[in-house]
C-alpha cells in the first residue's frame, strides 16, 4: 500500500565529490544540512567531507552488508515524515555503490525521491575520452576471478556501444590483458585514473600499447580507475576472423598449440577444427615451436 505522500518525508539521493571538494554543489550542502539524518556508505569516511562543509547532521551507515536490514528502519522514518539523504563514499550513489534496494523499496511504497546530481566518475571519464558518447554501456566492476571475468568480456566482444568499466588498481593490468584477449590489441581504450585528484591521468591508446604503458609504470596501477573501451565495429565475417586471429596470436605465445586452440574455441564459440588449421598458419608466422 502506498503511504500518504503529504505526510511522508523525502529521500534525497545526493552526489558528493569524487576527489576535489570544490565539486560539491551548493544544493547538496543545503540538503545535507537540513535533512533529519544522512545514510552514508561509511560514516567514518564521510565524516571529513561533512566536517569540511560544517554539516553536523547525524549519520547512520548503509552499506552492502546491512542495506536490507537498514532499509526497513529508513522506510519507517520516512513514513513518519522524516527526511533522509543517501550518500556514498564518493560520487553518485547506486552507481557501483549501495542504495539500490533502498531506492527500489521506497519507490514501491510511493516515497518521494529527489535526485541531487553531481560528480560521477563514469560520466566524467566518458566526457573526456574522445570515444563515441551517443550510445554507451556502463558495465561497472568485472568479476574478480579470471575465468568469469574473461567470460563476461567475451560476451561483450560484439557490443557496438562504448563500454565503461570500473576497476580496482591491483587488478587493472590483469583486466587490460583479459580485454586484449577478448577485444584484440588494436581496440581503442582510455584509462582514466584519479579523476579530479592531484595525480589525475587520462591516457588514450590502442589496448596493446596501453598495456605496455601500465606495465612499465607502477603508478598507473594505483588509485581510482575507469576504463573506457570503444565499441566493436559492425560484425562481419572478416572482422570475426580478425578477432579470432588476434586471440590465437596471444594464446600461442604462451601456450602449446593444442591448448591454445582449446581455449580459443571456448572463448569464440568456433569449431576446433577450423581454429586448429588457422593456428597452424599463425604459428608458422610467429615461429612458435
Amino acid at each position: 500500500m502506498n503511504m500518504n505522500t503529504d505526510e511522508a518525508g523525502t529521500l534525497y539521493v545526493v552526489a558528493t565529490p569524487i576527489g576535489n571538494l570544490r565539486d560539491m554543489t551548493m544544493r547538496a550542502i543545503e540538503v545535507l544540512k537540513t535533512v533529519n539524518y544522512i545514510a552514508a556508505e561509511d560514516t567514518r569516511h564521510s565524516a571529513s567531507l561533512l566536517q569540511h562543509f560544517l554539516i553536523t547532521t547525524p549519520t547512520v551507515s548503509l552499506h552492502e552488508h546491512n542495506e536490507r536490514e537498514r532499509t526497513e528502519r529508513l522506510l519507517t522514518d520516512l513514513q513518519r515524515g522524516q527526511s533522509v539523504a543517501l550518500i556514498s563514499d564518493a560520487g553518485t550513489p547506486l552507481i557501483s555503490d549501495p542504495g539500490y534496494f533502498l531506492v527500489h523499496r521506497a519507490r514501491e511504497l510511493g516515497v518521494r525521491i529527489v535526485p541531487i546530481p553531481g560528480a560521477c566518475a563514469a560520466i566524467a571519464a566518458l566526457s573526456v575520452s574522445g570515444l563515441p558518447t551517443d550510445r554507451f554501456s556502463f558495465e561497472g566492476f568485472l568479476p574478480a576471478k579470471s575465468k568469469p571475468r574473461q567470460q563476461q568480456l567475451t560476451a561483450l566482444q560484439r557490443e557496438t556501444r562504448t563500454m565503461i568499466f570500473y576497476e580496482a588498481p591491483h587488478r587493472v593490468l590483469e583486466t587490460l590483458q583479459a580485454m586484449q584477449i577478448a577485444f584484440g590489441g588494436a581496440r581503442a581504450v582510455v584509462l582514466a585514473r584519479e579523476i579530479t585528484k592531484l595525480y589525475e591521468t587520462i591516457r588514450a591508446a590502442p589496448l596493446a600499447e596501453l598495456i605496455n604503458w601500465v606495465e612499465s609504470d607502477a603508478n598507473q596501477q594505483r588509485g581510482e580507475i575507469v576504463i573506457i573501451v570503444a565499441g566493436a565495429e559492425q560484425v562481419t565475417a572478416e572482422t570475426t576472423a580478425d578477432s579470432s586471429d588476434d586471440l590465437l596470436k596471444i594464446l600461442l605465445t604462451e601456450l602449446p598449440l593444442k591448448k591454445a586452440v582449446e581455449i580459443a574455441a571456448k572463448i569464440s564459440a568456433k569449431r576446433k577444427n577450423e581454429l586448429y588449421q588457422r593456428a597452424l598458419e599463425i604459428q608458422k608466422n610467429l615461429d612458435v615451436k
